[in-house]
């Protein structure tokens, strides 16, 4: 399994689409195995989420996304998870994977 996370100063990216960058965490028998940090593509509509598929993301974990951004992770088989909070990509995966990640409200109001 691949975790997506948009990355702003070393820390989740409050919306995924204006981040330096994307850690892409391979995750194999509940271990994290590799990270990549990725240069993410300018933000276009629908962008992104075609790219992280690209990268064989299963799930991105952010902290707020619209409506249309949504259906379009979703097209492109990637589960959202929203709502996370400002936390260092290892920390987030590690919360993850053990049920316990701590998420709050869409922190996109669109």
């Amino acid at each position: 399994m691949k975790i997506a996370i948009p990355i702003a100063e070393g820390k989740l990216a409050a919306h995924f689409g204006h981040c330096q960058e994307f850690a892409l965490i391979e995750v194999e028998n509940n271990e994290i195995k590799k990270t990549e940090m990725l240069q993410p593509p300018p933000h276009e509509p629908g962008v992104l989420p075609r790219w992280l598929n690209e990268m064989g993301a299963d799930v991105i974990i952010a902290g707020g996304m619209g409506q249309k951004a949504l259906s379009l992770f979703a097209e492109n088989g990637i589960n959202v998870v929203i709502g996370a909070e400002r936390e260092e990509p290892h920390k987030l995966v590690k919360g993850y994977l053990a049920d316990s990640l701590v998420t709050g409200v869409n922190l996109c109001d669109h």
